[in-house]
């Protein structure tokens, strides 16, 4: 059995993109080992659907640079004494590396010095990542050597694989040759939502008009700027409510901000919850929110809550990126200005106001989602994996390159 070699410095129970890819492969009839960061759980090794998952007990506080430095480093010396140790016996034919960091692409060097081939899945795009998030001027030192990095990373790989086309194309335009791209979107795995049954209990009965947000808690997503908007809109919104499922640093300003605006009995805030009941949750609500914040970094994001929102049959309320947007048309998906509160609350107030809107929308978001949606992208990834190793099937020769 040809065996597949997966590393990301994530907890891979939590990490969609990489799941999906591993149990893709696993469905294929690929073997398929994990090396990724140790869960609360304390596992050292463990098998999840048929993926073998090891585990570096690292922990992931993030905060400073000098802490995301100690992590990438503490990961990239783990990952580089692994793999080639596993590689004695399991001799991987392909080793696919996950952002970020870029570079954790050179912990494969031994797996490439004993034969595999290298894919390189550029989740984000780090120059663009520090920019936003620690304020790093485009023109600085710090952003040209993340260039660098990058290109050397992506020049490194056989093989690269981007989220969307515009980053791609930004990909190119900093020197990553095209015919050596392939384009793997975040979409959702239909299968997991089409059994999905409503949770035993939700904050309120099925009547009620619920917009709702499932992911992490951080600044970048908006979820103030949601609440604000609510706020500016409730009272013109009889019976609706505001719900944000999830963890994070923002949680308690979150349930703050809600209280000071007097929002505490329509705008829950329903903590973490479990992978398997977020179908259910979505079944339940109304609308899919996605007030994501605009900057550099974030107008290129495709967040994969997206596409869960569109296969769970839900119009979507969404700030206007400039990758969401290239994919998706006003007549699909619910566009709102980014970073204004004002603009979203009118855009809650049309789409609540406006059931026919609402089921027009459900019906063009799944239209247009058809070219993209995971059944695709998994025979793109599959086959992109056959050229590496074997021959490529003919289901998988029917698939176009790039969307």
């Amino acid at each position: 059995m040809t065996a597949i070699c997966m590393v990301v410095q994530a907890f891979y129970d939590t990490d969609v993109r990489v799941r999906r890819k591993a149990e893709a492969l696993v469905g294929a009839g690929y073997s398929v080992d994990v090396l990724a960061l140790r869960g609360s759980d304390g596992r050292k090794q463990y098998v999840l659907n048929g993926v073998n998952v090891r585990t570096l007990g690292l922990g992931k506080q993030r905060g400073s640079l000098v802490r995301y430095l100690f992590e990438y480093a503490a990961f990239f010396a783990w990952a580089l004494v692994t793999i080639p140790a596993l590689m004695r016996r399991r001799r991987y034919a392909v080793i696919d590396v996950n952002t970020l960091p870029d570079f954790l692409i050179f912990a494969a060097i031994g797996g490439r010095f004993l034969g595999a081939r290298l894919v390189l899945d550029m989740h984000e795009i780090t120059p663009e990542f520090y920019m936003s998030k620690y304020g790093v001027a485009e023109d600085s030192w710090v952003a040209r050597l993340l260039r660098f990095q990058e290109r050397i990373s992506f020049n490194f790989a056989d093989r690269v694989l981007t989220i969307n086309k515009p980053i791609e194309d930004l990909f190119v335009a900093r020197g990553l040759p095209r015919a050596k791209s392939t384009i793997v979107m975040n979409a959702a795995d239909e299968s997991r939502f089409a059994s999905a049954t409503a949770p035993a209990t939700t904050p309120a009965d099925a009547s009620t008009f619920a917009m709702i947000y499932h992911g992490t808690l951080t600044r970048i997503y908006g979820l103030d700027l949601a609440i604000e908007a609510f706020g500016l809109v409730h009272d013109q919104m009889p019976g609706a409510e505001l719900w944000i499922l999830g963890s994070g640093t923002e949680s308690a300003p979150l349930a703050a901000q809600a209280q000071r605006l007097g929002l505490s009995n329509t705008v829950k805030l329903i903590g973490q919850v479990p992978p398997a009941e977020i179908p259910g949750w979505l079944r339940r609500a109304t609308v899919g929110i996605l007030p994501i914040r605009q900057d550099v970094f974030l107008d290129l994001a495709f967040p994969n809550k997206l596409p869960e929102f569109i296969v769970s049959g839900k119009p979507v309320i969404v700030s206007r990126l400039k990758a969401i947007s290239s994919y998706f048309s006003d007549d699909a998906l619910a566009y709102a200005v980014p970073n204004s509160a004002e603009e979203l609350g009118k855009t809650m107030l049309r789409v609540y106001r406006e059931p026919a809107l609402r089921d027009a929308l459900v019906r063009q978001a799944r239209l247009e989602y058809s070219a993209i949606r995971w059944d695709i992208m998994k025979r793109r990834y599959l086959l992109l994996i056959e050229e590496l190793v074997g021959p490529v099937t003919e289901q998988a020769r029917s698939v176009p390159s790039r969307v």
